[in-house]
């Protein structure tokens, strides 16, 4: 999102104990006039956040209610139903997780602060309805979940490559981002940065 709205930026380790709300992702804004500073968690929230105060366009302003409705659901669709990435993280890779995530800490306390992180994740998990599937069921749904995202991107590549030369193409194949590609990028991005 930040990428999007051109502003300078620099990326941390994110830990839950230090977020509002407890969650990742969350953002740290300095105000170079005055000193001060600003929390901000949740997507949604910091999206909101950022474009109220005239630091980030709309990125769905020029949508029709019916197109909003739809990137919302995409969103959704990712930041709520696919919480089975974290199963794969926590449940099925939990030594490669708590390797990378708790890395800054001296071995001994990796294995106590990753021991309480798991208790958490495998809570969160369970409260979700993620951990209640079976891993097959698990696997079944995060499939599919990808092929359609790649079926709708591969519409919006072909869509966007007939009106121009190819390149650079958007979730929803139109000529600018929305809310539902700052989403994916995070998923992606995420995905490959994370060894788990």
């Amino acid at each position: 999102r930040l990428r999007f709205a051109g502003l300078a930026y620099t990326t941390d380790q994110g830990a839950p104990v230090k977020a509002p709300r407890g969650k990742i992702p969350y953002l740290h804004i300095s105000k170079e006039k005055n000193g001060g500073s600003e929390m901000l968690s949740d997507t949604q929230l910091i999206s909101e956040k950022l474009v109220a105060g005239g630091l980030a366009d709309d990125l769905n302003g020029n949508l029709t209610a019916a197109e909003k409705a739809h990137d919302l659901a995409f969103r959704a669709l990712l930041e709520d139903k696919f919480s089975s990435i974290n199963y794969e993280r926590w449940e099925q890779n939990y030594y490669t997780m708590r390797s990378g995530v708790l890395s800054a800490l001296p071995y001994p306390a990796q294995i106590l602060v990753g021991k309480l992180a798991y208790n958490k994740m495998s809570a969160t998990l369970y409260g979700q309805g993620t951990s209640r599937f079976t891993p097959e069921e698990i696997t079944k749904f995060k499939t599919e979940i990808w092929e359609n995202v790649d079926a709708l991107l591969t519409a919006s590549r072909e869509k966007a490559t007939k009106k121009k030369d190819g390149g650079m193409f958007f979730v929803w194949g139109g000529e600018t981002p929305t809310e539902a590609d700052t989403t994916l990028f995070a998923f992606i991005a995420s995905g490959l940065v994370c060894d788990a």
